[in-house]
């Protein structure tokens, strides 16, 4: 590793397993204090403890994204222990597989509070506390949203899921543009479909294993395919590149 976060204060969203774990261990290995947000308690314990093991810091921030309220307590919190997050990977997100016409409207208003709502939220907060606590003013203010290829192209099954990635993504370039000249950077992720705990029931299942056959290089990716691209959005490195978009999906949407 690089340490070349090191100074930095990171805040990650749903980092109680999947890629927001990935990206606190990844994060804390580069030099960063990494404070790690979801709502899962004994999950983000287990996780700061494993980051401390390393030798590295974490600071456990329960926060539900559907709150306004537990978002700022959130980075109130950090703000007291440390200081104001230089970095904020907003990852928190869910999903409902369902067609349109079955969907129930608890559900789709869940994945729109959470992927779109919570998000703004979440984004919006980490750049008042950059421009209070000094990043911005160095420049070094760093927003990473993590979308998906679904918010490039339709998906079977997952009209809500897309519709919340396609906003992600223009939130993201509006955010950029918006606070192009006060010290923060906003980009976004898009990835293909990634092995995790949550999808790994389905992909275990024939008609899981028949879509990855469809895959050009017949594989899921893994949550490190990530780790580099947005280490480098977290960075120094990363001064000249805002409001973009990048598709890392191993090719599955060739």
């Amino acid at each position: 590793m690089t340490q070349e976060l090191a100074g930095r204060i990171a805040l990650v969203t749903g980092a109680s397993s999947g890629l927001g774990r990935a990206f606190a261990l990844r994060f804390a290995k580069e030099g960063a204090r990494v404070a790690v947000a979801a709502r899962r308690v004994e999950l983000l314990t287990q996780l700061v403890e494993e980051i401390a093991a390393q030798g590295g810091e974490a600071l456990p921030l329960v926060m539900d994204v559907t709150s306004a309220a537990s978002i700022v307590d959130g980075y109130t919190l950090l703000s007291e222990r440390w200081g104001s997050a230089d970095i904020v990977i907003v990852n928190a997100g869910i999903s409902s597989q369902a067609l349109a016409i079955d969907l129930v409207v608890e559900d789709l208003d869940r994945i729109l509070d959470i992927n779109v709502r919570g998000a703004f939220l979440t984004a919006r907060e980490g750049a008042k506390a950059m421009i209070a606590g000094g990043s911005a003013r160095h420049k070094r203010g760093r927003i990473v949203f993590i979308a998906s290829i679904g918010g490039q192209r339709a998906l079977p099954g997952l009209a809500a899921y897309c519709a919340s990635k396609a906003a992600l993504i223009m939130l993201g370039q509006s955010l950029a543009r918006e606070w192009i000249n006060k010290g923060i950077n906003v980009n976004v992720v898009c990835p293909g479909y990634i092995s995790t705990e949550l999808n790994a029931e389905w992909f275990e299942s024939n008609k899981g294993r028949e879509q990855v056959a469809r895959f050009p290089r017949r594989r899921l990716m893994q949550a490190c395919d990530l780790e580099d691209m947005v280490t480098l959005l977290s960075s120094g490195r990363s001064s000249a590149i805002t409001g973009s978009v990048f598709t890392l999906d191993d090719g599955q949407s060739l």
